[in-house]
């Protein structure tokens, strides 16, 4: 493979060391790639035939379709609801006659009429009001209810029937208890009937509906009625060619569409066809999640060799076609709205760019087997994932995010709307599209999501992102402040040492904000008891009085001591990493010799004058190392001579090497070399010797 830069060889090779995992690891990673197969094909549509998208008055962009089977071509929705609104006129309900309501009725009149009227109201009255009271009954009187109905649904004539025998009437002529009771009271004889003394009679009382709606009879007639609507206008033929590419699409090739679509959405796939259809989907999603694994195996084993890593992309990658495959299943609304833009800012932050972007367009192409016309959202996808990435290339603090999140709302827009333009003008006989636009602008609302989810995911998988690192790094932190003002030497210490191996780690293309963090926080140990280092002395050794044995031992102890207090202040687990590999599995030096010169005869413990390690398993920690030794050593020499430093850094990392402390790093002799060289430079800028200014000589 060809690598534009040495560094860039450097890098790829440093992601790509191999490490064997055992029987178990391997297992648990076969059994989360089926797991990752068999979840993706299960949620992933099962729908038989393809939807096409398409307007009337526009051109056939797609392929010319030629239909498979025969079927027939329906009527479209507002046709068809023109023709139903049509034969609703034809339509009549049918009403029950209850002929003993007027005579129940009748009779309670001339009972009434007898008993307590007959006194006031002339007799005369009785037989013109039963009269009237025998004509609104054969007329009709129907509920309120039911007549209101009648009158929404513009029913003109009904059916009343009675035994076997029905006639029709019309809705006009029927009336209801409110305006039979006005028929009652209306008199144009209003000197022989009277009203006041009709208003004594209490007719409204005499007044109840005899009508009642048949639902049954009705429903069956309504049914005659809609048989005579004819759903369909034609009939397609197997072979024949439904629509060519550019052709324009009227309302009779509209129509034909549609059906084609019906006819396929209920048309059962035998079984040959699903096992064939669920054959294609699991092969094509087990290429995706493939590819993904042999991409990690060839050009990231590192992060394949990290469970954590693992987890975390699978996490990621995951919920993104499930999402998209439960909008296309559903119909619920445009995948645009998904904000898949959080997948590759995700994997920049914690992983590389490389590995954002294979991760990316692989998840987009799980995503884009569920949809109908792929390509605009693949290219705005895979568009807005290298935004993302390259927006993020030094993220240091969270709000870059939210400007992450904008530029990629933005340029998805944009886009968007060039391929709208390239395909045609965006305005197409039903308008402007803004849905699309205003689902990718709430999908740019929901890449927010990134700026509160970066923590938690820190705290799940065990991650430290840049932005972390930078906040640790910022010295009115409370363990720094306290190192500041408790330890001043080893504070200055630190930050030199931060210094030193941030250019170290700039020039070999190692991560530079980490190794400049650790570098601050790798001694925080001695804080537990700072005179016993000489860096915070000030005249007075204590190590004076004590056996060397004990000496080394306090010096050692600044390690746990680093560690405990990582704990207390909830420092993350890489940082404690420096912490406890600064000095490896290394001697506390000055004293086994001072021991050694002391008790020549006595046989030496080594391992009470060594540090407990581990040594350095990262290119990083190897580069703390380093550092540390040679800023700490440079303070002993005598002179501060270009050869003297210059000797003194060769001394001290080749005595590293040799002792085998960077036998676990992905580092090479030619970056040691690199990073010799980088803090000779260093070291000679800082102990530089200042010209002796000139004394004013006497005239």
């Amino acid at each position: 493979m060809y690598f534009r830069t040495q560094k860039e060889a450097k890098t790829m090779s440093r992601y790509n060391r191999k490490r064997i995992i055992n029987k178990r690891e391997y297992l648990y990673r076969i059994a989360g790639l089926i797991a990752m197969i068999a979840v993706l094909a299960l949620f992933l549509p099962k729908g038989g035939y393809t939807k096409y998208e398409y307007r009337v008055g526009e051109p056939w962009d797609d392929v010319p379709v030629i239909a498979q089977d025969s079927f027939p071509v329906y009527k479209s929705e507002a046709q068809l609801k023109r023709e139903s609104d049509s034969l609703r006129n034809y339509y009549e309900p049918y009403f029950e006659v209850k002929k003993s309501v007027y005579e129940k009725q009748a009779t309670l009149l001339k009972e009434n009429f007898m008993k307590t009227l007959h006194d006031v109201i002339p007799a005369y009255y009785l037989p013109h009001l039963l009269e009237k009271l025998r004509f609104l009954y054969t007329q009709g009187i129907v509920d309120a209810e039911d007549y209101d109905v009648l009158k929404k649904e513009n029913t003109h004539q009904v059916w009343l029937f009675e035994g076997y025998e029905s006639q029709p009437r019309y809705v006009k002529q029927l009336y209801t208890e409110k305006t039979a009771y006005e028929y009652m009271m209306a008199e144009e004889d209003s000197v022989r009937f009277n009203h006041g003394k009709l208003l004594r009679c209490g007719l409204e009382k005499f007044v109840q509906p005899n009508l009642v709606y048949d639902a049954e009879k009705s429903l069956q007639q309504r049914q005659e009625v809609d048989a005579q609507l004819v759903p369909y206008i034609g009939q397609v033929q197997v072979g024949q060619k439904l629509v060519d590419h550019g052709q324009i699409v009227d309302d009779y090739t509209y129509c034909v569409l549609q059906s084609m679509e019906r006819f396929q959405q209920t048309r059962s796939l035998s079984i040959t066809e699903r096992l064939l259809q669920l054959g294609g989907q699991v092969t094509y999603i087990a290429i995706m999640v493939i590819l993904l694994l042999f991409y990690f195996e060839q050009f990231r084993s590192d992060y394949l060799a990290n469970l954590r890593t693992v987890m975390l992309v699978i996490s990621l990658f995951v919920p993104f076609p499930l999402a998209t495959y439960a909008l296309m299943s559903h119909s619920l609304m445009s995948v645009y709205v998904i904000p898949y833009c959080i997948l590759p800012i995700f994997i920049r932050v914690f992983m590389d760019s490389r590995t954002a972007f294979i991760t990316h367009t692989l998840c987009i192409l799980t995503c884009a087997v569920a949809l109908h016309h792929p390509y605009e959202f693949i290219v705005t996808q895979l568009v807005a994932g290298l935004v993302a990435i390259y927006s993020l290339r030094q993220l240091s603090q969270r709000s870059e995010l939210v400007r992450a999140a904008a530029l990629v709302t933005v340029t998805t827009l944009v886009t968007y709307f060039c391929i709208e333009l390239l395909h045609g003008s965006p305005y197409g006989s039903n308008g402007f599209d803004r849905w699309t636009y205003i689902f990718i602008l709430m999908a740019g609302i929901l890449s927010l999501l990134s700026y509160t989810l970066l923590m938690p995911i820190e705290r799940i998988f065990g991650f430290t992102s840049n932005v972390t690192l930078v906040e640790l790094s910022n010295i009115n932190n409370v363990i720094l402040r306290r190192l500041s003002e408790e330890a001043p030497g080893t504070f200055q210490h630190s930050m030199q040492v931060a210094n030193l191996a941030a250019e170290v780690a700039n020039s070999i293309g190692a991560k530079s904000q980490l190794v400049r963090t650790g570098a601050l926080y790798h001694d925080i140990g001695k804080l537990e008891n700072p005179v016993f280092f000489t860096e915070n002395q000030s005249g007075t050794n204590p190590h004076d009085n004590l056996p060397y044995e004990q000496s080394a031992q306090i010096i050692i102890q600044h390690v746990k001591n680093g560690l405990r207090l990582a704990d207390k202040y909830q420092l993350p687990s890489v940082i404690k990493e420096f912490i406890s590999t600064h000095h490896g599995q290394s001697m506390a030096r000055y004293f086994y010799v001072s021991y050694k010169n002391a008790f020549p005869e006595k046989k030496v413990d080594e391992r009470v004058f060594s540090y407990p390690g581990p040594n350095p398993t990262t290119l990083e920690q190897a580069i703390l190392m380093m550092a540390d030794s040679v800023e700490a050593a440079s303070r002993s020499l005598s002179e501060y001579t270009e050869e003297s430093l210059n000797n003194m850094v060769d001394r001290i990392i080749d005595d590293q090497i040799t002792a085998g402390y960077f036998n676990q790093c992905p580092i090479s002799f030619l970056e040691i070399a690199d990073a010799k060289e980088i803090l000779k430079t260093k070291l000679r800028t800082m102990y530089h010797t200042r010209i002796q200014y000139p004394e004013l000589m006497g005239k």
